[in-house]
């Protein structure tokens, strides 16, 4: 893309800086005991009938109450600050599978649930497995090392803590709209490289006829939206494949500008999930972190969140070029690791 053709500054709510966001309050949303009621009553509802959990969907799962205020942290999350913080589920008091049940079942308020890793598990378990951060074959998020900023694959993301580490592990936000907004200002012709069709790789989740990396612009401009795609892990590791579009001086340049506003103090901001804590956070136009930790020797108590993948009928439209990882362009449909519906499952335990 050419200087002169950048799309222009984005306003909006989807625009801020951490430092004032983390100190407003519409983002944050305290469950009532009623609200905790409704949720075990449908949960056990749905597995009282034998419904596995990807069986649950937003009209089996039940809630009079609470379903409308989850309408409104939907549309917030699509069309304001992009992230919500809901305390706090009884996660020591509930059983594992009430507690996955509420959480899924919850979620499908916000979206349907889509696959995250060639297994087909849509239910996700985020914890250190021992892996080595730096394999390509290895998403990060099965280690403990730090993730960086970066998006998932999903119109919404959602997790669950059901154990801190301990020490560290701490969920960080930046907005991507402002990070564009910052390019756009001050370094223009970097902003301009990141419109290039960059490759990404897919670290080994690859799917019949694709190919093992995607090429979508980091900034995609489409239908009056922006929406960024990013994680520079995997940018950089899809320099392997020799098919992959070979990154330019500029375009590493441009990468390690836009990973210096990411980790700017000036846009991001931190927020320690307790144990309970749901987030969610709207992949288009934020990108998430997580803080390298220290996790408990006792295998019991090591660092443990749920993990959703969720794509809403109510979704932004993408560029058709998104359907090379999101399998679809088609809202409510599409992102995720692309699998048949049939190997779909929710594993309540890591495997």
């Amino acid at each position: 893309m050419r200087v002169d053709t950048l799309p222009p500054e984005i306003s909006g709510p989807s625009a801020w800086l951490g430092p004032e966001e983390s100190t407003k309050q519409h983002w944050q949303h305290e469950l009532t005991p009623e609200d905790l009621t409704e949720l075990e009553q449908a949960a056990s509802s749905c597995l009282g009938s034998n419904a596995e959990l990807t069986q649950i969907n937003r009209l089996s799962f039940v809630l009079p109450k609470l379903g409308p205020r989850l309408k409104d942290i939907h549309d917030a999350l699509l069309s304001g600050c992009g992230f919500a913080l809901i305390r706090s589920l009884p996660v020591r008091q509930w059983s594992l599978e009430i507690t996955a049940a509420v959480f899924y079942g919850l979620g499908t308020h916000l979206g349907n649930p889509r696959p995250q890793n060639a297994k087909g598990h849509v239910l996700g378990h985020v914890l250190d497995m021992g892996l080595d951060a730096q394999d390509p074959n290895v998403r990060i998020y099965q280690t403990h090392a730090r993730q960086t900023f970066h998006t998932d694959s999903s119109d919404i993301v959602g997790l669950v803590c059901l154990q801190q580490a301990k020490a560290g592990g701490d969920s960080a936000l930046v907005s991507s709209n402002t990070i564009y907004n910052q390019m756009r200002a001050q370094y223009p012709h970097l902003a301009a490289a990141l419109f290039d069709p960059i490759a990404t790789d897919r670290r080994g989740e690859v799917a019949a006829g694709q190919k093992p990396f995607f090429e979508i612009p980091v900034f995609s401009w489409h239908q009056g939206l922006l929406s960024t795609i990013y994680q520079r892990q995997y940018i950089d590791s899809a320099q392997r494949f020799e098919d992959a579009m070979r990154l330019t001086p500029l375009h590493v340049e441009a990468l390690d500008c836009f990973d210096a506003l990411a980790n700017s103090v000036d846009l991001n901001f931190l927020m320690r999930l307790e144990a309970g804590d749901m987030q969610f956070v709207h992949n288009h136009t934020l990108l998430h972190d997580r803080t390298a930790f220290e996790d408990w020797s006792d295998p019991k108590r090591k660092r443990h969140l749920l993990r959703l993948w969720l794509s809403s009928p109510s979704a932004r439209p993408l560029a058709p070029e998104w359907a090379q990882r999101y399998g679809s362009v088609v809202p409510g449909c599409r992102g995720g690791v692309m699998m048949p519906a049939r190997a779909w499952q929710a594993p309540l335990n890591p495997v």
